[in-house]
């Protein structure tokens, strides 16, 4: 079996003529080109999901177990996409896998409560320190979009203000201020007066200051991601978290923490547990559903009330928020959900991973050092983010957890050659990233350091490297 590290056909190697990346990146996944020439007549781009496109392809995965992952051309990879950050426990845990086999026979979608999703929500509300109620929704999209109308009906008030850089899902009113310049939105075809509705300001307390002195009230909450933008691409302080929990409080506006990443991956209550910061409301996925999916809403009983059917019609037709949603709390998800917090709960995944990931940070940092670039690797908790060409004058610390750089999403053709730079060489980064699961190993880290080491300096010696740099 070949472990992505291909190298020059016998064709190449007899010219003397060296292959490319892309050409090694090809000519070792035949099939995987041969789906995406199908697969480009049934979806646009050929893909299912944004971050899935690559170019000349993607690659497409036959199994997966673990922290690693085949491809249907026998390519093994580490894997650090982690199914978009669900699998804190790693791919096809035997204990999801048996909750899961075990509820299949009994029924996929009972159309009615079921006992699972009375267990699931009672060990999120063990674990999340916020969840005084849990209303389950069928993605982290779901859940950010009905967080935003809790908030607006239980206040009453018009705007929901959100950080630069943080991403809350492709609903309508999330599309604002996730990308440079960011004051527009990721995406056409959202309407003007939605995007009216939204406020955005700097990740920064002088940011959240301005905007409540301008606009407090009329702001009825505050959305943000609790480790940064973009699960931490874009850093942020913890002081700006603390200032966000004091101005809401003192302008009577709620506080949405984003934990569809962070959620049972910091700790097992999530980065709020991790940093002592309660907000109203938080947005939950993921790692929630044990990797299938599933989200929820959590927070305080009396936002959440709202949701309630009460005794009084006129109540339930002017005030109640209405909320169906086929596949909510799902027995599948719910099965999968239950096996993976009751093992999420232990703090031992959540340690494994951290460790690793603080390993790897300064290992991958100190291959861009020896490469001659100023950047660094960082990132907190489990995940990870490598900038190889900013400068970052903190990467000579033991950590680089608290890098003071205002650090970003790099451009799209830097990622893209090095993600498939990686590819060639073993490893499946998510962009320019990954995060970690408790089934990563100390051997996992060797492997990935020793592909970076290799991948830098493919990318020197055909030139992309300095290419790449150029744009910085």
């Amino acid at each position: 079996m070949v472990t992505g590290t291909e190298h020059q056909t016998g064709a190449q190697r007899a010219t003397g003529v060296a292959a490319t990346l892309e050409e090694r990146y090809i000519a070792a996944r035949h099939r995987s080109q041969a789906l995406y020439e199908q697969a480009v007549r049934i979806f646009p781009s050929g893909v299912t999901h944004d971050n899935r496109y690559l170019k000349p392809f993607p690659i497409y995965v036959e199994r997966a177990a673990g922290s690693h992952k085949w491809d249907v051309d026998g390519n093994e990879y580490i894997d650090y996409l982690v199914g978009h950050g669900a699998l804190l426990l790693g791919h096809s845990h035997p204990a999801v896998v048996e909750a899961v086999m075990r509820q299949m026979p009994l029924g996929t979608h009972p159309g009615a409560c079921h006992e699972l999703e009375v267990r699931w929500g009672t060990l999120v509300q063990s674990l999340i320190p916020s969840a005084e109620r849990v209303r389950f929704t069928a993605s982290g999209t779901e859940a950010t979009h009905m967080a935003m109308r809790l908030a607006r009906s239980f206040t009453g008030r018009r705007y929901v203000l959100k950080l630069h850089g943080h991403f809350h899902g492709w609903q309508d009113y999330a599309t604002i201020g996730v990308d440079p310049p960011f004051d527009l939105p990721m995406s056409s075809g959202i309407p003007q007066e939605t995007l009216a509705s939204m406020l955005t300001c700097p990740a920064s307390v002088e940011g959240l200051e301005q905007a409540f002195a301008q606009h407090g009230p009329e702001i009825a909450a505050v959305i943000l991601e609790p480790t940064g933008g973009s699960w931490g691409t874009y850093t942020m302080s913890p002081e700006v978290l603390r200032a966000a929990r004091e101005l809401t409080r003192r302008h009577g506006a709620l506080l949405i923490m984003d934990e569809v990443i962070t959620g049972f991956r910091c700790s097992p209550g999530g980065a709020q547990a991790a940093f002592g910061i309660i907000p109203d409301l938080t947005t939950l996925a993921k790692i929630l559903a044990g990797g299938l999916p599933g989200g929820a809403v959590a927070g305080r009983a009396d936002v959440l009330e709202l949701l309630a059917f009460h005794d009084d019609p006129e109540w339930n037709r002017r005030r109640k928020i209405a909320h169906p949603g086929t596949f909510n709390a799902n027995p599948l998800s719910a099965a999968a959900g239950v096996a993976a917090l009751q093992i999420v709960a232990t703090g031992e995944p959540q340690r494994q991973a951290n460790r690793l990931a603080a390993r790897l940070r300064r290992e991958l940092t100190q291959v861009i050092a020896a490469h001659g670039l100023p950047g660094c690797c960082y990132g907190t908790f489990s995940m990870f983010h490598i900038s190889p060409f900013h400068d970052c004058p903190a990467r000579d610390r033991a950590e680089n957890e608290d890098c003071p750089l205002p650090h970003g999403k790099l451009p799209a053709p830097v990622v893209q050659a090095l993600r498939r730079a990686m590819l060639v060489h073993g490893v499946d980064l998510a962009g320019a990233g990954g995060m970690l699961s408790a089934a990563h190993t100390d051997e996992d880290i060797d492997r990935t350091v020793q592909a970076f080491d290799a991948a830098l300096r493919d990318l020197r010696e055909e030139g992309t490297l300095e290419r790449l740099r150029g744009q910085f």
